[in-house]
């Protein structure tokens, strides 16, 4: 057991003959335990440079090994849910050597990335997505009379999500060849794993059992009333040892409890497994963060860290940890060494839980819910100072939404704090159950913008585009801490639906005026009066905006609305101006930059336009500055990009 990160590479002469998982199988059996030690100290040592996910990676270490040991990977296709998990495979992949590299600039990304290895075969980031993708890849290969391996490893905490029932129940309608291997270190599933449980799972993977579970089925099946007989009774003495009943009623073969950190009972297991046929469910218990002391008593904690200082201590070096108590997952934990400002400022996610206390002290109707990210977008104040008005709805996005329409529709106001990836997940009943109806939800929308390290799939570049399509939705930026108050309270007292997008990370430093008086609505602040050139600026671009103006003498404007637009102090700009210029950290196209166009369009203002914003592009990991520099969203480039329009629009400047 580790009580200390290595901070010096360690010795690991086993793994260090291990580049691709052939040199895997070169090994025996009897000398999994021992690699299996080493690649934990490894992923130890790594992850303490790098900073990143490792609990759930220490956890499936034996698992991963035994999985490339027994199957032909890639050829064999192994999906990792959300990915967390996958430092082991990456390891074990032919990736050991830039480990060192992961979630830097051009480095390994934080998940499983196509583009970045075949063994990958499946991109991830979101939960709940592995079976749904390797049901899709079974019925690729039937079609295509090819014969693969699909394995999707799932966690328990995914498992709560309805997309992953719907792609179970599919696949037992189906009845081919998939093998889904439940992933459960939160024992929120099962009970401890004993001797007769383990028993059992061997048996229902040997072969001699299922060669006459399948020539009785098959024989039985003539006389029905024999057959119902036989399966009922197959599926009683499975629920007496074991919780597989539900997926045995789904259509798998449920294989479990299994010790999920023996490796050569994995190896036995999965050995027997490769060769059945049908949709299989095997159910691993394994412990988070096995290995290392202070990831197994607080694997929430411990989840993700930033890089180990050696002159710090260990527990000084690792993430917020949720509170054990509520709901949280892994999806909810997704942290990562941002430096949006330094100091001692609050989060705009610390920012938002404290607004909740404030409107709730004086509020009694209002209502907080989140789809397992309570922790991460703040809500852990409110949830222990309001217990009975917090609902953690676990990973289930498109519920979440319709959960909190129906209680809009009993007079009760609620917020849901999601972050902006994620309500992608429930767009269709953001629309269909909310906007539709105009009902007095409130969308707290965290890690707007770009997310850094963990790249595309986290980023919230759409949120704008989205939003503002969409009737009766009203859509706001702020781009400090205090505008982030007055804004949400404005969101909260507005009549239908209103959503609050700002990013990751922590604010400015400005202070909060803490009181709930809404801003006035729809209307712009100018922040700074200047000629030629007005920067009407969204959000987290407001900062950059003024730093830009300063070095041409621009006029800046805080947006704040999306939608509505302030349409007049767009006009008054148009007219006293040569040159607009839109900022924003979303999406350039369909995004704010967009809404204003549209408006200058309709009203015949004859002025040139320059939009800025995220290109039409999936960026990829790296530190938020360095990332905004490369998509021309700093200061610097705004000068140098405002210049460039103004030359090519022979515009007469103090700037040019």
């Amino acid at each position: 057991m580790l009580v200390e990160i290595p901070v010096t590479r360690p010795e690991t002469p086993l793994l260090d003959q291990i580049d691709y998982p052939a040199d895997l199988k070169q090994l025996d059996v009897d000398q999994l335990a021992q690699l299996a030690d080493e690649l934990r100290l490894f992923l130890l040592f790594s992850v303490g440079q790098t900073g990143g996910h490792f609990g759930a990676g220490l956890g499936v270490v034996e698992l991963t090994i035994a999985l490339h040991y027994v199957f032909d990977t890639p050829r064999d296709r192994l999906l990792w849910d959300v990915g967390h998990q996958a430092y082991p495979h990456k390891i074990l992949t032919g990736r050991r050597d830039q480990m060192l590299t992961m979630r830097q600039t051009g480095g390994l990304a934080a998940f499983p990335n196509r583009e970045e290895s075949e063994y990958d075969t499946f991109g991830v980031g979101h939960s709940s997505t592995s079976i749904s993708a390797a049901l899709g890849m079974m019925v690729a290969d039937r079609m295509r009379e090819e014969k693969h391996h699909n394995i999707a490893v799932i966690g328990d905490g995914a498992m709560t999500a309805g997309m992953a029932f719907e792609a179970l129940n599919h696949a037992g309608h189906l009845d081919d060849n998939i093998l889904v291997i439940l992933n459960d270190n939160n024992m929120s599933i099962s009970n401890n794993v004993g001797g007769l449980s383990s028993y059992f799972a061997r048996m229902w993977a040997s072969k001699p059992y299922n060669f006459i579970r399948t020539g009785s089925k098959r024989m039985l099946s003539k006389i029905p009333p024999a057959f119902k007989a036989f399966h009922r009774a197959e599926e009683y003495m499975k629920g007496m040892v074991s919780p597989g009943t539900l997926f045995e009623e789904i259509g798998f073969n449920y294989i479990g409890l299994v010790d999920g950190h023996n490796t050569a009972g994995l190896v036995e297991i999965l050995s027997n497994i490769r060769s059945l046929r049908g949709p299989q469910l095997l159910h691993t218990v394994t412990q988070k963060g096995k290995g290392y002391s202070e990831s197994e008593n607080d694997p929430f904690g411990m989840h993700a860290m930033s890089k180990v200082n050696p002159s710090v201590s260990i527990k000084d070096n690792k993430k917020t940890a949720p509170a054990a108590d509520t709901s949280v997952t892994a999806e909810a934990v997704i942290e990562s060494d941002l430096s949006r400002a330094a100091g001692s400022s609050l989060t705009y996610s610390q920012v938002f839980g404290n607004w909740m206390c404030d409107v709730a002290d004086q509020d009694e109707k209002i209502v907080g819910i989140t789809p397992a990210m309570g922790e991460g977008s703040g809500m852990e104040k409110f949830a222990q100072r309001y217990p009975e008005r917090f609902h953690d709805v676990a990973i289930a996005e498109q519920h979440a939404v319709t959960f909190a329409a129906g209680m809009a529709c009993n007079g009760v106001k609620p917020v849901i704090a999601i972050y902006s990836t994620f309500l992608q997940r429930g767009y269709d009943q953001l629309i269909h159950d909310v906007a539709l109806q105009d009902l007095n939800i409130l969308f707290a929308i965290d890690r707007a913008g770009l997310v850094g390290e963990d790249g595309p799939t986290h980023a919230g570049s759409f949120d704008l585009s989205y939003l503002r399509c969409i009737p009766n939705m009203v859509v706001m930026a702020p781009s400090n801490e205090d505008e982030t108050h007055k804004l949400l309270s404005t969101a909260y007292y507005h009549l239908g639906p209103a959503a609050v997008r700002y990013p990751r990370g922590k604010g400015l430093g400005t202070a909060i005026e803490h009181n709930l008086e809404p801003v006035p609505f729809g209307k712009a602040v100018t922040r700074r009066e200047g000629r030629s050139v007005a920067i009407l600026a969204f959000g987290s671009m407001v900062e950059p905006a003024l730093v830009a103006a300063e070095k041409i003498n621009a006029s800046v404007a805080d947006m704040r609305f999306v939608k509505p637009l302030d349409e007049d102090l767009i006009g008054d700009m148009a007219t006293s101006h040569q040159l607009i210029v839109t900022i924003e950290e979303n999406s350039v196209m369909g995004g704010a930059g967009s809404a204003v166009n549209e408006y200058l369009l309709k009203a015949n203002y004859q002025i040139p336009i320059l939009n800025l914003g995220l290109p039409d592009a999936f960026l990829d990991h790296g530190k938020v500055a360095e990332m905004l520099a490369s998509v021309n969203l700093d200061s610097d480039s705004l000068v140098s990009a405002i210049k460039k329009k103004l030359v090519e629009c022979k515009i007469q400047s103090e700037a040019v």
